[in-house]
């Protein structure tokens, strides 16, 4: 008989769920919150890569004219920078290099952290030949 109250009140407290929200709600709310934090992470580094992209570009356009130089191209990928990786961008590094028939811009940094302790890096690269003004020394027809 007092085993089967015993068994009784041992159902009834474990079958009792309240304050069950509350511990799910202690466990999952940190690992929602941490996904959410790597979505952001992932948008910031992706438009980050965006923007090197870009700099990369408009560098290799400065660097490859005719006229164009490495100088040139360093200062409009760094110009285009300064405008658009303020905030996305840090510890940028600008590589330009410009040989008789192709010019190259290299750009390489790290996307701001929103996640602590988790850096990504950012690689961009922009390469084509070098403008030349070739006579026409067939002749027009």
């Amino acid at each position: 008989m007092a085993s089967t109250k015993i068994v009784a009140i041992a159902r009834r407290f474990w079958s009792n769920d309240r304050g069950s929200v509350s511990a799910e709600l202690a466990l999952a709310l940190p690992l929602f919150l941490l996904v959410l934090m790597a979505i952001v992470q992932f948008a910031l580094w992706s438009h980050a890569t965006h923007v090197a992209q870009a700099a990369a570009s408009q560098g290799l356009a400065a660097a490859r004219a005719e006229t164009g130089s490495v100088a040139a191209g360093d200062t409009d990928a760094r110009r285009l920078l300064d405008q658009l990786a303020a905030g996305p961008l840090v510890d940028v590094h600008v590589h330009v290099s410009r040989e008789v028939y192709s010019a190259s811009v290299q750009i390489s940094g790290t996307a701001r952290s929103v996640v602590p302790f988790l850096h990504l890096p950012v690689h961009a690269e922009a390469a084509g030949p070098v403008e030349r003004f070739v006579p026409d020394v067939a002749g027009s027809r």
